[in-house]
């Protein structure tokens, strides 16, 4: 089981300060979705629980250990990431960047074995990737290249998933297909966060969620308390109303004449 955690969390590049004042925790065996609207500090976010991103103070908590504690090849076996523009060679076919995941669990001077092979080829198997494994990633889509990132991810074998926005450059039904895999992960016990912008796929996948707005928490909970008419109207505007679908809230555009009879 694993748990990740912020405690009083402030981040920002230089004298820049993005977000400030974060407590928020990603429970072992859920999906925890970060939405708000674009500039808000989701990816920041992101890199901070990755430590790719030093806190300007507060701490992020691993199972209870400070993240800037932890040796950087365990950290790597604990938190597994998904980039949203990820860098990758671009002469690496997409097995050889899967198989980039099996890294952490090498020792010094350790080819990889066979069953670190099985694992890559099940991690493409398991994202429909598997088609792509001797394509060079130069010559791939960005959601052909998304779909292998996150294959590498899986193969990588963590704890602790990060995604920062991983429907992205994918069509619906792919996007249904990432999301369902991540349920999958968290039925079987790991803990994962992800950047969403579709609120309505967020409330529908995520298990809590946290919306974000001028680097502040507006609110922390599950969908159906986080995805209200006040919050979304504080955030984006009047221009969206929320309805409940299939026990769920959803969050549907108006017309600027409606929003406007809605104000008054």
């Amino acid at each position: 089981m694993f748990s990740l955690q912020t405690e009083d969390l402030m981040l920002g590049y230089g004298q820049t300060t993005v977000v400030s004042g974060l407590n928020f925790s990603l429970p072992s065996g859920q999906i925890t979705g970060i939405v708000g609207p674009n500039g808000c500090g989701k990816s920041t976010i992101i890199k901070a629980l990755s430590r790719v991103l030093r806190p300007q103070s507060g701490r992020v908590l691993v199972n209870g250990r400070d993240i800037a504690d932890i040796a950087h090849k365990e950290l790597a076996r604990l938190v597994g990431v998904v980039p949203q523009v990820p860098l990758l060679p671009s002469t690496f076919t997409g097995f050889e960047v899967v198989l980039m995941g099996r890294n952490p669990h090498l020792g010094l001077l350790r080819y990889e074995s066979e069953n670190d092979m099985r694992i890559a080829l099940s991690s493409m198997q398991a994202t429909r990737t598997d088609h792509l494994a001797e394509r060079r990633i130069g010559e791939l889509s960005g959601g052909e290249i998304q779909g292998v990132v996150i294959a590498r991810v899986l193969a990588q074998e963590t704890g602790v998933i990060l995604l920062d926005e991983p429907t992205a450059n994918l069509d619906i039904g792919r996007q249904i297909e990432v999301l369902e895999l991540m349920r999958e992960l968290c039925e079987q016990g790991a803990t994962i966060g992800m950047v969403l912008h579709d609120l309505n796929l967020a409330a529908r996948y995520c298990d809590r969620l946290l919306l974000l707005h001028g680097g502040q928490a507006v609110a922390y909970g599950t969908p159906a308390e986080v995805v209200t008419q006040k919050n979304i109207r504080a955030v984006y505007g009047a221009g969206s109303v929320v309805h409940c679908i299939d026990g769920l809230p959803a969050v549907l555009p108006q017309s600027g004449r409606a929003a406007k009879e809605r104000l008054m």
